[in-house]
């Protein structure tokens, strides 16, 4: 299995995954947010699912297992919050 490099921006250094660093038993976990589908998408939230698709999908060819989960939201976050807050139902009006 290949070693896999991601540049921290943030940090500004290189990440290297490897077996026996951020991996268990030679797979990479992955959880991630899918896009909030209550309106029209746009590239912001499209990112969220793209990038950890295009990752898992980096880390298989490379040799790694891979379990992804992605969470899809659709109406959880909308029955939370009371009548508190934006009513994203009349946003797709």
């Amino acid at each position: 299995m290949e070693p896999i490099k991601l540049y921290d921006s943030y940090r500004k250094n290189l990440i290297k995954i490897e077996e026996g660093s951020t991996v268990v038993d030679g797979k990479i976990k992955i959880y991630s947010c899918g896009p909030t589908v209550y309106q029209y998408q746009h590239v912001g939230n499209m990112r969220a699912a793209w990038l950890p698709d295009t990752f898992a999908k980096v880390a298989r060819i490379a040799g790694w297992k891979v379990d992804w989960v992605l969470n899809i939201t659709d109406v959880g976050h909308l029955v939370g919050d009371g009548d508190d807050g934006e009513d994203k139902l009349e946003k797709i009006r």
